[in-house]
């Protein structure tokens, strides 16, 4: 009888729990999109309308081309900027290299729109930096809407994934390599370019690949910039929500193209690592040197100038939410009158974010903990079907996510549109990964030797569990928390299709202060998730000791 309620038995049951779950809320709605973009609007028969009215007609096609072209760009300036500040700031000893860490990690957990919003500020037709030099100078400065403004915003808000990946792959490189090639005549340029390169190749593709989903995945950057500039996510919301005949149907076929070919380069990438990986003990790290002269200034001007660039949105937001303002007109004076107007009209989308925030995190921390056991401890085939399907959101654009969510849980027998469920589940979907992965990183440095003690002394299995490895392993669930929580509380491609006006975020309120030219009070919520960003970060330096976070 006792072995009725032994381990396997309860890591048995929490395993089909789980893959039920997903099976509900990732698989099913996935499954639901996927019917859906071969559905007549009209007829509801089954037909291939909706895909050759996307490739046949230039209006549709081009935005996927747009898409790609934008994110290809970014993701080769982020690798020619984040590759070189690695290998500076791992390599040389810089001046504040501590703060400037810190403030590469703020630019980078800052949703782009908010960079966006801020470069419209600064750089729109009434810019300050605009007016400033059409004033003084005459000078007409190029216009940051389009192409180039988003290309602008993502390069600066995503060049810290290259630069964290690249800097966790040199801290594994022995220096002898260096040195060894440094003996054989080969100078510095060459000895970065033929031995430290290649060998951090696959985790740089690694990095590129997160950089390029990010940017394909954006919704309101290129929809507050792009000024005409169209791309997938913005067509998809677009036609989304037009309520137009078929509308939803041919944005469930958009969006299943996108599904299709992320998935397409998140299974080639994986492809290429396990190929070309290596395994590596740096016996030797680098260690950083100390640099003079011209090499000093334009190293230290390099990181300054790129990293002051990055930051300036959330400086100018917050410099924002401190100014008179008159609805979209800022008169001269500070004052707080924008904190009143949000704190009394858009009270709610602020107790939303938290709220709705802390409900996901807590799911994601029990997720994340069994998840994390299963697929370590408890390796078999169903644990890791899980393991695959909790990264799988990974590809999945959030403006896709959102229309799965609608088109599967819009009718009987599960009405969960229009309700808060639907946006937590979406968070928790979505933001995951983060946790599980810290979770499973940790749990790997756990003997299960203390398991084994703790059994051996006469406790139960799920007991030794809770009690032990649960209690061991919550430094890192915590750490991945944090940047769950982060991420949660900055998301908006789902959250702007899946709210109403009971669900609102403050990432929804922003974006819609900010189109309806209401800057004060855009610029004031957007500070508050600024600092919420910063204190999140300080409890994770707290809780780790670190002084920088792993991707």
């Amino acid at each position: 009888m006792s072995k009725k309620f032994s381990l396997p038995d309860f890591w048995k049951a929490l395993t089909i729990i789980i893959i039920l779950v997903f099976a509900v809320f990732l698989v099913y709605p996935l499954l639901s999109l996927f019917l859906s973009s071969f559905r007549d609007p009209e007829t509801g028969g089954w037909t291939f309308d909706n895909f050759v009215k996307f490739f046949s007609r230039r209006f549709y096609y081009t935005a996927l081309w747009n898409s790609f072209l934008v994110t290809g760009c970014v993701t080769v300036l982020t690798v020619l900027i984040g590759i070189p500040m690695a290998y500076f700031m791992t390599s040389f000893k810089i001046r504040g290299k501590t703060a400037l860490e810190i403030l590469i990690i703020i630019s980078m957990m800052s949703p782009a729109f908010i960079g966006a919003y801020s470069w419209v500020l600064l750089g729109g037709r009434n810019g300050v930096i605009t007016k400033f030099l059409s004033g003084l100078f005459g000078i007409q400065t190029p216009s940051i809407y389009g192409f180039g403004g988003i290309l602008l915003v993502f390069t600066l808000k995503l060049y810290p994934f290259i630069y964290m990946y690249a800097s966790g792959a040199l801290k594994k490189i022995d220096v002898s390599l260096g040195e060894a090639a440094e003996s054989l005549g080969c100078g510095s340029v060459r000895k970065v370019a033929t031995i430290i390169v290649p060998l951090i190749t696959p985790t740089i593709l690694a990095g590129a690949l997160l950089v390029f989903m990010n940017a394909l995945a954006d919704f309101g950057t290129p929809m507050l910039i792009g000024e005409g500039y169209r791309t997938m996510p913005v067509l998809i919301y677009s036609e989304f929500i037009g309520e137009v005949g078929g509308s939803a149907n041919f944005a469930a076929s958009m969006a299943t193209i996108m599904v299709f070919i992320t998935a397409i380069m998140f299974i080639g990438q994986k492809h290429f690592v396990n190929k070309k990986s290596y395994t590596m003990s740096a016996l030797r790290p680098i260690q950083p040197k100390e640099i003079t002269g011209l090499k000093s200034i334009f190293v230290h001007a390099f990181l300054f100038i790129i990293i002051g660039l990055s930051i300036i949105p959330q400086l100018t937001v917050i410099y924002t939410s401190f100014l008179n303002t008159n609805q979209a007109i800022f008169l001269p004076g500070f004052s707080l009158v924008s904190y009143k107007m949000i704190f009394s009209n858009l009270g709610s989308a602020i107790r939303n974010t938290y709220l709705f925030g802390l409900i996901a995190i807590l799911l994601i921390v029990l997720l994340g903990l069994f998840i994390a056991y299963l697929s370590v401890r408890r390796r078999n085939f169903f644990t890791g079907i899980i393991d695959s399907l909790t990264m799988f959101p990974y590809i999945i654009p959030g403006s896709v996510l959102g229309i799965t969510l609608l088109l599967a849980f819009n009718d009987e027998p599960l009405i969960l549109s229009g309700t808060a469920f639907i946006i937590i589940i979406s968070l928790v979907i979505r933001r995951l990964p983060y946790t599980l992965r810290s979770s499973s990183a940790i749990l790997y440095q756990i003997s299960p030797s203390i398991e084994e003690a703790s059994i051996s002394l006469g406790a139960s299995p799920v007991k030794t569990f809770f009690r032990i490895t649960a209690v061991m392993m919550l430094p890192g669930v915590l750490s991945g928390a944090i940047l769950s929580w982060i991420t949660v509380i900055n998301e908006l491609s789902s959250s702007v299709i899946l709210y109403t006006a009971g669900t609102r975020t403050m990432s929804v309120a922003v974006y819609q202060e900010v189109v309806r030219a209401s800057y004060g009070t855009a610029a004031a919520l957007a500070t508050i998730l600024t600092a919420t960003t910063v204190i999140s970060l300080i409890l994770f330096y707290k809780l780790t000791g670190k002084k920088e976070v792993n991707v």
